[in-house]
């Protein structure tokens, strides 16, 4: 009798807890949304600097992710983190709230860059898109927060997607290059949210996306210890690892896009020549591209009929025959130049800030 209660109780036993263990083994050892079956389903790096806007990249860079794996493939997926940031309230002196963010992309969504491009600077943009954004933008159906155990973590980003995670920063983190990075010198700096993309079990290490520029990391992107206490508790009200899923809306609208390619950040252009800049982050305003004598506006536009240059909003030239071009030849100073770029049906904008010397 007593071995038939025996049996019967190692039986019971295996029922309630081999499923249990079963699923946490059948967790594959290495997962990554940067190789679902040999593709990429990432979109690059961008840099958010100077303003504390990486609320808004991380998420786009999740949304971005998913919108590419709804469709099927990488079609080059680039939506407006400028405009989640500053509508969804954010601001130049301290960030924005991500989880008013996740709701902002819950009930307006998000357009594609061409309805609002980051102007990379200190102060803060209105929220003013181009109008017509509605149409051209990306939702989510829901969002929430993830357990902070290294199961939950790894489900969730099987199951729902890239996750949004608030992290310390310590001093070096920010002179990472390289490597599973753990800390072991400086000081604490503060707080940064990435984008958490996979893991890797054979090398211990989550796999994230970061938004301080490819110059930044690995390519831009960073492999963090498991056995790193990186994630920052009760970030936001919540758990500090955030997921977002259900991407619906216009995934490729039908709209020019637009790129200003020179002049470009953190370079100066002497008389149409173009060279690394040494005063990227001297006296004036960080990475704005320096300007002696004269520069060629070269941009790279698609699904393009016209282009429309303007110089401190004020028209300058419209061109119609690729490649679209202007020369800025203009007086010493502070000065923006805006693209306007049109098809049959839209039209997108690119912008960027340049100081003329002489």
């Amino acid at each position: 009798m007593k071995r038939l209660f025996a049996i019967a109780l190692l039986a019971i036993l295996l029922i309630n807890f081999y499923p249990v263990n079963n699923a946490k083994n059948d967790l594959p050892p290495y997962f990554s949304w940067r190789d679902i079956d040999g593709i990429d389903y990432t979109t690059p790096v961008k840099n958010q600097e100077p303003c504390p806007s990486c609320e808004a990249y991380a998420l786009v860079a999740a949304v971005e992710t998913l919108v590419q794996y709804e469709v099927g493939y990488p079609f080059g997926c680039d939506l407006s983190e400028a405009h989640l940031f500053f509508c969804s309230g954010g601001t130049c002196r301290w960030g924005v709230n991500v989880s008013h963010a996740a709701e902002y992309l819950v009930e307006y969504g998000v357009p594609d860059e061409g309805c609002f491009p980051d102007p990379h600077r200190k102060t803060d943009s209105p929220c003013d898109p181009l109008p017509g954004w509605e149409n051209r933008t990306v939702k989510i159906k829901e969002w929430g927060w993830v357990e902070d155990d290294e199961e939950s973590i790894k489900k969730a980003l099987i199951e729902h997607g890239p996750l949004v995670i608030c992290i310390w920063v310590w001093k070096d983190f920010m002179y990472y290059n390289g490597g599973v990075y753990k800390h072991k010198w400086g000081r604490l700096v503060g707080g940064h949210l990435i984008t958490l993309v996979g893991y890797d079990d054979s090398q211990r290490c989550w796999i994230c996306k970061n938004s301080w520029g490819r110059n930044w990391g690995e390519d831009g992107w960073v492999r963090i210890s498991y056995d790193e206490d990186i994630f920052i508790p009760h970030c936001y009200g919540g758990t500090g690892i955030l997921y977002i899923d259900g991407v619906y809306g216009n995934f490729m609208p039908d709209v020019p896009k637009v790129y200003i390619e020179e002049p470009r950040r953190w370079h100066i252009y002497i008389f149409g020549r173009e060279m690394p800049s040494i005063f990227g982050r001297a006296f004036i305003q960080v990475g704005i591209p320096r300007v002696v004598g004269w520069s060629d506006v070269k941009i790279n536009a698609t699904n393009t009929n016209r282009v429309e240059f303007y110089l401190d909003g004020e028209l300058q030239y419209t061109d119609d025959t690729p490649p679209f071009e202007w020369r800025l030849d203009t007086s010493p100073g502070f000065h923006t130049i805006e693209v306007m770029a049109y098809n049959e049906h839209n039209a997108s904008k690119a912008i960027v800030d340049v100081f003329v010397i002489i």
